[in-house]
């Protein structure tokens, strides 16, 4: 067994590390946060807007829908989206780091 990872180990770590950066890039752009509005707050919006003109409310086109939430869970998103950020860049740190290492010429003397 130690003498197949010797004898293989350019291509072991060259292919660990393509693989840590590419799950890395797609890890960054599918966890990646979404800065507009979803088509379900879209539509929540839309509504309340509808409903606030049947009703005759004179300011129908400031309703602002926010979901309810304390702040514990919003301090809990913000503590795993950061902790998710971290985990990204340690993972594509490692990946780089095995790729520079396996590129690198060892000289036999």
């Amino acid at each position: 067994m130690r003498e197949i990872f010797f004898k293989y180990k350019r291509v072991l770590f060259r292919t660990f590390g393509a693989g840590m950066l590419i799950v890395g890039f797609i890890t960054y752009f599918w966890a990646m946060p979404k800065e507009v509005l979803s088509e379900n707050e879209a539509a929540a919006a839309n509504v309340a807007r509808m409903e606030a003109m049947v009703a005759g409310s004179p300011s129908s086109s400031k309703v602002n829908v926010k979901p309810d939430s304390s702040k514990f869970v919003e301090e809990l998103k913000n503590t795993q989206q950061t902790q998710m950020t971290y985990a990204i860049i340690l993972l594509m740190v490692l990946g780089v780091i095995f790729l520079v290492y396996s590129f690198i010429d060892k000289s036999k003397e």
